[in-house]
């Protein structure tokens, strides 16, 4: 098979992969959800098993212990979340009322007179935005429930995705094995080396800025319920799952968290810098710590393409096709960096080297005795 026929056939089986996706996209939800989870905890499997404990039940203890803490954490924390989140979408409108009431306490004449004389009526614009802020995430809450949280959906994530889990996890090394089988002889090596860089891309992303993100959003949610900020639950969450996205969520989060302390705290401004200070520790334990140790530099995801992958998978696919968005953002990137490396190596950009002529010696003269 020529070159052109081969890259032919994988741009078909491409396009085929994604129609089919797009046509299931709206089932494929606990089965993407069991293959991120059983790829997030093969790891484990991994070292239990070096343990001398066989697969199956390495499998089956550390799903058990996940399902486990995962119902204990819906015991004690969702209820308090939900209630967290329809209160702070309700008082959305008056902690932006509220927000302005400060700005107009501590802001300078002259800001003001510049504002006056602009003919912006800030306050009807405040108040324009906070109602329409509040109505998107009412909108929003509602589409989450009707569309991706429906109670189908909610008992399929709960039963389809620990089965799917556990049988993958199970016969993970099998089926790498299977799909290594399955590869071109010809370009087995350089496919492998392919695969190798994007399952470090994807391990890197998937595992270790999870963690991260985890991590930091424990570290935000229990901060800022400690400080006594209200909504410091659903803030602080917020801002540790926005950190997949780098400086997004400690941005977002920090702006939220601080409005809202503005409003609660003032005068207190001890309360007001405990705030801020608490995000200003999250970014350095991230910046010093956690990412260095556990994401280092395998991802190789601009900030940039990763948040045009998650626009562009989440209108294509749903919340199916932001679960979808890494991963496919890694690969493409891995796949892109290849094809680069091949181009600049090939004849293509360097051009076919010229044979240099053979250079006409001059003729030798004898030397007149």
């Amino acid at each position: 098979m020529t070159l052109q026929k081969q890259v032919t056939f994988w741009i078909v089986a491409l396009v085929l992969l994604i129609l089919v996706l797009w046509l299931l996209s709206p089932i494929l939800l606990p089965f993407i959800a069991g293959l991120v989870l059983a790829y997030f905890l093969d790891p484990v499997a991994d070292a239990l098993e070096r343990l001398g404990l066989p697969r199956l039940v390495a499998t089956a203890a550390i799903l058990l212990l996940s399902i486990l803490l995962l119902v204990l954490i819906g015991l004690l924390v969702v209820p308090v979340l939900g209630d967290q989140i329809v209160k702070f979408a309700g008082d959305l409108p008056s902690l932006m009322q509220s927000l302005l009431a400060r700005f107009n306490d501590v802001a300078p004449q002259w800001i003001k007179d510049a504002i006056a004389k602009s003919g912006t009526d800030i306050q009807g614009s405040i108040s324009d935005i906070a109602g329409k802020a509040a109505g998107w995430t009412a909108t929003l809450l509602a589409s989450i429930w009707s569309g991706g949280m429906a109670l189908v959906n909610i008992l399929s994530l709960l039963v389809v995705t620990p089965i799917v889990a556990f049988y993958l996890l199970a016969d993970w090394d099998h089926l790498v094995a299977k799909v290594d089988g399955w590869l071109p002889r010809d370009h087995a090596v350089a496919i492998r080396a392919i695969f190798s860089d994007i399952n470090e891309a994807l391990a890197g992303f998937i595992r270790g800025q999870g963690t991260v993100c985890l991590l930091l959003g424990v570290f935000y949610a229990l901060a800022l319920s400690i400080a006594g900020l209200k909504f410091g639950l659903v803030i602080g969450l917020a801002a540790g799952l926005l950190s997949f996205i780098p400086y997004v969520g400690a941005l977002v989060g920090g702006l939220v968290a601080i409005g809202v302390g503005l409003v609660q705290f003032w005068p207190d401004f001890t309360s007001i810098l405990v705030v801020i200070g608490i995000f200003a520790a999250g970014q350095f334990i991230e910046g010093n710590f956690l990412s260095p140790k556990l994401v280092g530099s395998s991802v190789g995801l601009h900030p940039v393409w990763l948040m045009f992958a998650l626009f562009a998978f989440g209108y294509l696919f749903g919340f199916v096709g932001l679960l979808l968005a890494v991963p496919m953002a890694a690969a493409a990137g891995v796949l892109v960096r290849f094809a680069l490396n091949q181009y600049l190596a090939s004849k293509l950009y360097r051009g076919i080297p010229s044979e240099m002529p053979t250079p006409i010696k001059p003729p030798v003269r004898k030397r007149s005795k």
